[in-house]
């Protein structure tokens, strides 16, 4: 394990934008222009009320100036955690690229608008899958899953609605670093700190 390492090489991160939206605006685009495999998983940390933390991966949604939108079953334990403590944490790792993004906020739900609009977005399949899983559940067996399954797409062959327990979570930032991989582990670490109303840019040691 020791022995497994990479040098990376490239130029310095020294042109960013003014705000951090907009670079990771422009960085999203060139994750997606460079092929990357899912460019929008990003891996979201929560933690319970009692401290207990949680990581997995998810798919963003959406990004704009109010946050990083994913959506999920409000009953899972990712739902759950939220909940009780609305913080959380978002890493980009576009390791191809030598770069990850991390993000660090509080999590709101989205107005059930949104979520309706998405839903009805999805694949058929899709929707039907979001209410045959109880997410974070124990089952019994894959065929538990399966008959449930068809019996919702049973029910409705055409349109499911919106579940109640399903929806939109924003990660509103507090605080975005942009990091970019470099020679003899000299990374450049660029973060945006929201102060006062207004991001502060901050470069950090490696």
């Amino acid at each position: 394990m020791a022995g497994l390492r990479r040098s990376y090489n490239g130029e310095p991160l020294l042109d960013v934008a003014d705000d951090p939206v907009t670079q990771f605006t422009r960085w999203f685009a060139d994750a997606v222009d460079a092929g990357l495999p899912e460019p929008n998983a990003m891996i979201l940390a929560t933690s319970s009320a009692g401290g207990r933390p949680s990581a997995r991966t998810v798919l963003l949604k959406g990004f704009d100036e109010q946050g990083f939108t994913f959506f999920t079953n409000y009953e899972s334990r990712k739902g759950r955690d939220l909940a009780e403590n609305p913080r959380a944490s978002l890493v980009f790792p576009w390791h191809a690229m030598r770069r990850q993004v991390r993000v660090e906020g509080s999590a709101v739900r989205v107005a059930r608008e949104e979520t309706e609009a998405y839903f009805r977005s999805r694949p058929y399949g899709s929707r039907i899958g979001a209410w045959a899983s109880r997410q974070s559940a124990v089952v019994r067996s894959r065929e538990e899953l399966d008959q449930r399954y068809a019996e919702l797409a049973a029910r409705w062959p055409e349109d499911p609605p919106v579940p109640d327990f399903w929806g939109g979570i924003r990660i509103v930032p507090s605080e975005i670093e942009f990091w970019q991989g470099q020679a003899d582990r000299m990374h450049d670490r660029l973060r945006f700190r929201r102060s006062a109303g207004r991001w502060i840019l901050e470069r950090l040691a490696p």
